[in-house]
């Protein structure tokens, strides 16, 4: 045979060869699928509730117009620091000071018209006692000529003199006490002139106060939104009335942020918290929660549900103050701020990546290798059990995945605690997300932890 020929033949050999191992790579390759793992391990978890809000200071008031009134004097400015009691604004009162000296001079002049009325009472009551004492008198008079006019001792003329004398002082009698009773009514209307006058100065007093306004405690002044020259009113109803300023007590800052309620269930009092303000980057405070509301609020619109006068299916937060241990001097309200509380804590526990977390219908798990534990839906595929989906993670075992139905603890950050089903030192497939939707107990896979290739922009 020629050489050519030899050779020839060999290369086909080598063709056809090559062809067969190809196509049994091809064929042995074709099920296997490439995913990504992660290790379970021991380690220390914290589950947190991360939320927004700002800056507020635990105690404020927004110090509002109690009278209506032009503003004639300011005696602070924005940021200046206050005590309590001292004078902050003045309006305009002369109206309100006439009548505080009107009412005070009508009070002075019922008080004397008291002591007049009381001179007159005790006038009249001597004017009694010496009415009684001639009464008196002039009845043992008569009663004296009674028995001598029986005796024929003295003349007619002389008895009529003594009993007209006798009905004069009786009528003298009647007179004063009715004077004494006229006094004393004079007296009780003195004395009730002056209860009401003092009425009436208690509040023209107080009209007259509500011009003047006072530091109700130490503070700062956050807001200041008038001037001098301006002309504030009261509220009325469903109209609020102009507010003057407000004074905070930074002493104590706060941390008012909105949680969500899927999360609220969990955020208790006492737990602490983490904060950080926009405004000072790079620098975290603690803190403690201090308070969290009842009610739910509607996110979109920021109105409490007891207030709305509908129902909402809207997304919804509650309130949730955090107290800070170590707030810095110069904060200030209305900074943005985040809080991040640490509902709890777990040490030494065995934990996953979150995203190796899924979920099966048991119909689905169909059993590759029972030798070996993988899962086996026991129920009749009619059964309601068959439609209760399982929670799991699939572990890697022997170049295969294999679904392990888990329990889970508390969440971290990226981290869930596994509470039974796998160890630590198990390799569980984390991706990619797509992958996990359809991948089936039993499936061949090829392990590529490397990170993906950025694509080139053009």
């Amino acid at each position: 045979m020629k050489t050519w020929k030899k050779v020839l033949i060999a290369v086909g050999a080598v063709v056809v060869l090559g062809v067969i191992v190809g196509v049994t790579v091809y064929q042995s390759q074709k099920n296997v699928v490439t995913v990504q793992t992660g290790k379970a391990q021991t380690q220390n978890l914290s589950s947190v509730v991360s939320a927004s809000g700002e800056i507020k200071p635990k105690t404020y008031v927004n110090i509002g117009a109690n009278a209506f009134g032009k503003i004639t004097r300011l005696h602070v400015k924005e940021g200046d620091r206050v005590t309590k009691g001292q004078l902050l604004a003045q309006l305009e009162n002369v109206q309100s000071s006439a009548d505080v000296n009107a009412t005070r001079a009508s009070l002075q002049g019922a008080e004397t018209d008291f002591i007049a009325a009381d001179a007159a009472l005790r006038t009249s009551q001597a004017d009694l006692n010496r009415a009684k004492s001639d009464a008196d008198h002039a009845r043992l008079d008569w009663e004296r000529a009674q028995g001598l006019y029986k005796g024929a001792l003295i003349a007619k003329q002389d008895y009529d003199t003594k009993k007209a004398a006798w009905e004069s002082a009786e009528a003298g009698l009647a007179q004063a006490q009715a004077r004494v009773a006229q006094a004393i009514a004079q007296k009780d209307s003195a004395q009730k002139h002056i209860a009401q006058n003092q009425a009436n100065l208690t509040r023209v007093s107080d009209v007259l106060q509500k011009t003047t306004y006072e530091a109700p405690f130490d503070g700062v002044i956050t807001n200041l939104p008038v001037r001098e020259g301006e002309t504030v009113v009261i509220g009325i109803q469903n109209s609020p009335g102009s507010t003057l300023m407000t004074i905070a007590d930074m002493s104590v800052i706060t941390a008012e942020v909105k949680v969500d309620e899927t999360d609220i269930v969990n955020v208790r009092l006492g737990q602490s918290a983490e904060v950080t303000i926009d405004a000072i980057p790079r620098k975290t405070f603690h803190g403690t929660v201090s308070e969290i509301g009842d009610n739910a609020i509607v996110r979109s619109t920021g109105v409490s549900t007891s207030q709305a006068t509908s129902t909402s299916q809207e997304a919804k937060d509650f309130k949730v103050v955090v107290t800070l241990n170590d707030p810095p001097q110069d904060l200030r309200p209305g900074l943005s701020t985040t809080a991040k509380i640490t509902t709890a804590t777990r040490s030494n526990v065995v934990s996953i990546p979150i995203q190796a977390l899924t979920v099966r219908n048991p119909a689905d798990l169909v059993p590759k290798d029972p030798a070996k534990g993988s899962v086996q839906a026991a129920a009749p595929v009619d059964s309601p059990k068959q439609k209760e989906e399982i929670q799991g993670v699939f572990v890697i075992r022997n170049k295969k995945a294999e679904f392990v139905p888990v329990e889970t603890g508390i969440s971290g950050t990226t981290e869930i605690e596994v509470t039974k089903g796998i160890k630590a030192g198990d390799e569980v497939i984390t991706g990619s997300y797509k992958i996990l939707r359809t991948l089936k107990p039993g499936t061949s896979v090829k392990i590529d932890n490397s990170e993906p290739k950025k694509e080139e922009s053009s």
